[in-house]
């Protein structure tokens, strides 16, 4: 009991009395004029197309991506080469889809900025390259792509610009992909490269039109943003597919979690931002490039604006009846790609230096008054202990939570199993927790408390 106490005072030491003053910090660092500055860069190169000129340094998505590649390189020589800069590519050819007009390079840039202590685990902040006018098969005409997505991309250079300054235990993986347009070929290109090379992926932060505050609607809001994210996930077996008609689990897919995570950050350390849950996958019958990483299992979202202007989307440059078309500079708003990089920046922060979530928890309290719950202890001696969160089953977020300590057991009295969806977390003694483990089965009868 006297070493729970300690373990219960220290904790909340570290998580009750105060926040991470360091993610104050980085706000604060996020510089809408660098923002602005690589928005206009990237829109200059007139067009991103996946097919157009490889060839010229002034024109094409060969000039963007070695653009971003020498960003990435000048912020590693900066902060004594902490980042491991290089491309990443995968050959497509017409056969590969019909907006697919010729054979080419996919080439995505990745910079990594390795952790400490896990630089195995990672969690990733994307933006894409390419760019498209009203023909998507049209790789010569003129598509700056100033919001889509000059404004998802700067904002993750912008991201690495900041967070390089710092150290975590996890990794951070500052993505620019390539191939959106044309069906999601960067995102399945890399997230296949992942897979292959073992990645132990945290998260996935996919953003796509972080810039527009005037809707086609009439709306403006400089302070909502969607998180998108999908309920289940794709890769659960057949016996965790059917458990959930039983057992719940509907809405607590780790992609679910994930968005969970960040309007819960969010909300405590930019609590004048509107963070808006999206229970769908993406836009209604539409995708971006977290959905390639959520085919594999991982846990992908995607951030981004409130409130579209289909005006300046997927659109020629032209003015028709006094509107004027087009995806060009004017269309973005700044200092709110520079909250949006901030909402990200601060996330991935939180999460590299994160632990890694509970495994094989269980829950258990059939016909009884007590819930338990049970998980596999880690062996990360900064682990300060677990984080038990139960919510009603319509509630869309974490409404109670308790921390228990370090055990690998917990039966919460007078909660009764029928009422409430469960999860667990892991707490370390910086005060950061991972993300939430759901539990995928039940505790059995043979099991016996130690």
């Amino acid at each position: 009991m006297k070493q729970f106490l300690i373990l219960f005072l220290i904790f909340s030491q570290f998580s009750f009395s105060q926040t991470d003053a360091k993610l104050y910090e980085i706000i604060e660092s996020i510089s809408s004029n660098r923002i602005e500055k690589d928005i206009k860069t990237l829109a200059n190169f007139g067009t991103r197309n996946t097919f157009s000129d490889t060839i010229s340094d002034k024109r094409g998505i060969g000039a963007a991506r070695r653009w971003i590649k020498s960003e990435f390189d000048k912020i590693s020589k900066e902060c004594n080469n902490c980042l491991e800069v290089s491309y990443q590519k995968d050959f497509v050819t017409t056969n590969d889809g019909e907006r697919v007009p010729k054979d080419t390079w996919i080439v995505n840039v990745v910079a990594i900025q390795k952790g400490t202590k896990y630089p195995n685990r990672y969690v990733i902040m994307s933006g894409d390259i390419d760019s498209r006018n009203s023909d998507t098969m049209d790789y010569t005409g003129d598509a700056p792509g100033a919001n889509d997505n000059a404004s998802g991309m700067a904002g993750t250079i912008e991201a690495a610009r900041v967070l390089s300054k710092y150290k975590f235990e996890n990794s951070i993986i500052y993505l620019g992909l390539s191939g959106e347009e044309q069906g999601l070929f960067g995102g399945k290109g890399f997230a296949e490269f992942a897979k292959k090379n073992n990645f132990e992926i945290i998260g996935v932060f996919n953003n796509d039109m972080i810039g527009n505050i005037e809707g086609v609607d009439g709306v403006i809001d400089n302070r909502t943003f969607r998180i998108f994210s999908e309920p289940t996930n794709l890769t659960d077996t057949e016996k965790e597919q059917k458990n959930r008609r039983f057992y719940g689990g509907e809405v607590d897919g780790v992609s679910r979690q994930l968005a969970r995570y960040i309007h819960k950050t969010v909300s405590t350390y930019m609590p004048e931002m509107n963070p808006m849950m999206v229970y769908r996958l993406d836009r209604f019958g539409r995708g971006g490039h977290h959905r390639p990483f959520n085919d594999l299992g991982y846990a992908a979202i995607r951030i981004m604006e409130a409130h579209e202007n289909y005006n300046r989307q997927h659109q020629n440059l032209r003015t028709e009846n006094g509107i004027k078309y087009g995806d060009v500079i004017e269309g973005v708003n700044f200092d709110y790609a520079n909250k949006l990089t901030a909402v990200n920046a601060i996330c991935l922060a939180a999460l590299a230096q994160a632990p890694e979530s509970p495994k094989n928890v269980l829950i258990g309290g059939v016909v009884e008054p007590n819930t338990k719950l049970k998980w596999e202890k880690s062996n990360d001696n900064d682990i300060i202990g677990y984080k038990i969160y139960w919510r009603l089953t319509t509630s869309p977020q974490w409404e109670n939570s308790r921390f228990v300590g370090n055990v690998d057991f917990y039966e919460l009295k007078g909660i009764v199993i029928d009422n409430y969806f469960f999860g667990v977390a892991a707490v370390y003694k910086n005060g950061h927790e991972s993300l939430i483990t759901f539990p995928k089965d039940i505790i059995r009868s043979t099991f016996k408390r130690n």
